[in-house]
């Protein structure tokens, strides 16, 4: 159950955190003012990214299918080298990075800036996002 629910709320993360890029990117670009709307999306990413994230590890904390496995032998298993070391640390990144340009536009004071350091931790992190999902597992 914990794997589809991961599984789903997935669909909700890359939703938030395209529409919450593209908005900062927007933002940027026309030069708009900085509105309470953009304060809330980029909020509500950062929540619904950090939600996933604690779903992730407690499932990678009950699916240990490594058994005997020795580092070496996971390493040279794709599906779980990706689904185990790689997926948990690159979102672990991405979500760093999502914290970070949250924080750090807070601190700004001119809707430019704002937007600008959005969009930099955004895309950056939705763009690890998109690099590391299990796009086999998800989609199929």
């Amino acid at each position: 159950m914990l794997k589809t629910i991961h599984s789903g709320w997935a669909y909700l993360v890359v939703a938030m955190c395209l529409i919450a890029t593209l908005n900062a990117i927007i933002g940027m670009i026309q030069k708009k003012p900085f509105q309470s709307k953009d304060f809330s999306l980029s909020l509500i990413t950062l929540i619904v990214t950090h939600v996933q994230f604690l779903l992730g590890i407690t499932l990678l904390g009950f699916n240990n299918q490594f058994g005997d496995m020795s580092m070496g032998d996971i390493m040279k298993t794709a599906p779980i080298r990706l689904t185990h070391i790689e997926h948990p640390s690159v979102m672990l990144i991405a979500i760093v990075l999502i914290t970070i340009g949250y924080s750090k536009h807070k601190k700004t004071l001119t809707s430019e800036k704002k937007f600008k350091t959005l969009s930099i931790f955004y895309t950056i992190a939705f763009i690890l996002i998109l690099s590391r999902i299990p796009w086999s597992s998800w989609l199929g």
